[in-house]
């Protein structure tokens, strides 16, 4: 068998799972109480916030510790929508800004293409009529959600806008820190005219680990960090930007106080160490895994162009001009009766998906990313996802291309 799945979720390095064992044995006191044991569990935290930090160019302070990306992401929408209603009702010349129209509901800005972590509370904000939301397209020429358009989408209401770093399915890089340049620009217009700043969020699950991601490059306010996408356990993290100082934060939970009141409960130190760890690896080896990744996944694609025919063979997310993750492959093979799930059950050594895994029991219906992506829907219907990791070798592409070889042949005999 050969994975070729890593953007649904990767294995724990072998330095993660010790990391994770020794704080299991030596760590397992309660991080808030004062004997040795708590204390080790005190500072594994510590440690691995600074790990954090350091991987995303952040400040340690920044860094809050969440159960995964899901809670991150609703964790920032929630604390945007908290923050307007806060500042609508407050009175006096230290009580913040007023709402533009009394009355109104906060207003985000999102892409068509968001993982359903961001794209489903929002919707759910809608369905409450607690907020409003734009949902932006990408372009069919970049693939990106264009800065112009966000900006054109910003009402006096606008709070947040919310742009994934790297789509789950196609490797797509959106232009996050432009976006971000635009908005600070006009933040500066809004505060000369009386209304409040708009924050940016990016969730970046699928490039971490991937690519280089830093904070201070890319100009974000909050930014969502998911350990299971780089050889972590499944915990993750939330960066704030100056957290409760330059940016708000309003807890979804209450509890004990940990995280500084901002996330309540007793810290999972065994998965936090992971975390740190997995962090760490990044940091020191971030360039070597995108190369060895980006050859392999480029061997990949001229392997099945060479196979099928470039003709047959459509590279689902080349657009040109347009940077995407390194490790991402999302094709389709045209023919009538090769959609995507059919092929991958007819395969004996690969282990893939068709796309998003939170999406893997939609059948034969074709991607809702793809189609926004412009792809026509016999094309995406056909699409396939293979999604390569810091291990993955030649020999395992040449494996999995002649098992998609073998597959095809045998479903068109069958026709």
């Amino acid at each position: 068998k050969v994975y070729m799945d890593y953007n649904a979720t990767t294995p724990l390095e072998p330095e993660v799972i010790q990391a994770m064992t020794e704080a299991m044995w030596e760590a397992w006191g309660n991080p808030s109480s004062p004997y040795s044991a708590g204390r080790k569990a005190k500072d594994i935290i510590n440690a691995a916030r600074e790990s954090l930090a350091k991987m995303i160019g952040g400040k340690p302070q920044d860094i809050i510790f969440t159960s995964g990306g899901t809670e991150s992401n609703n964790l920032v929408i929630h604390s945007v929508v908290k923050h307007f209603h806060a500042n609508q009702t407050s009175k006096g010349p230290t009580g913040g800004h007023h709402s533009p129209v009394k009355g109104a509901e906060p207003h985000f800005i999102t892409s068509s293409v968001e993982h359903d972590s961001v794209r489903l509370p929002l919707e759910h904000l809608v369905e409450e009529q607690v907020a409003a939301v734009t949902f932006v397209p990408v372009s069919k020429v970049s693939g990106q959600a264009e800065v112009d358009d966000i900006l054109a989408a910003v009402r006096p209401t606008t709070r947040l806008v919310t742009i994934m770093l790297a789509n789950n399915e196609t490797g797509i890089v959106m232009p996050v820190p432009e976006i971000s340049q635009r908005i600070k620009a006009l933040n500066q217009e809004r505060v000369a005219a009386g209304l409040p700043p708009i924050l940016v969020h990016t969730d970046a699950a699928q490039a971490l680990g991937k690519q280089r991601v830093d904070v201070e490059d890319l100009g974000v306010d909050f930014l969502t960090i998911v350990g299971h996408k780089f050889y972590g356990p499944r915990i993750g993290a939330l960066y704030v930007r100056g957290l409760g100082e330059f940016t708000p934060l309003y807890p979804m939970l209450f509890g004990g106080g940990q995280e500084r009141n901002f996330r309540p409960g007793t810290e999972n130190t065994p998965m936090i160490a992971g975390l740190g760890k997995a962090a760490e690896l990044v940091t020191q080896n971030c360039e070597a895994y995108e190369a060895h990744m980006r050859d392999v996944r480029d061997y990949l694609e001229e392997r099945l162009e060479a196979e099928f025919g470039q003709k047959r063979i459509h590279l689902n997310s080349q657009f040109p001009g347009t940077q995407r993750l390194p490790n991402t492959c999302n094709f389709s093979i045209r023919g009538p009766r090769l959609q995507g799930h059919v092929v991958l059950a007819q395969c004996r050594v690969l282990m893939a998906s068709v796309g998003a895994a939170c999406h893997s029991d939609h059948g034969d219906q074709p991607s809702p990313v793809l189609l926004s992506y412009g792809i026509p829907f016999d094309v995406a219907r056909n699409a396939l996802r293979l999604s390569v990791g810091r291990s993955t070798t030649r020999a395992e592409v040449d494996l999995v291309v002649q098992d998609l070889k073998q597959a095809v042949a045998q479903l068109e005999d069958q026709a």
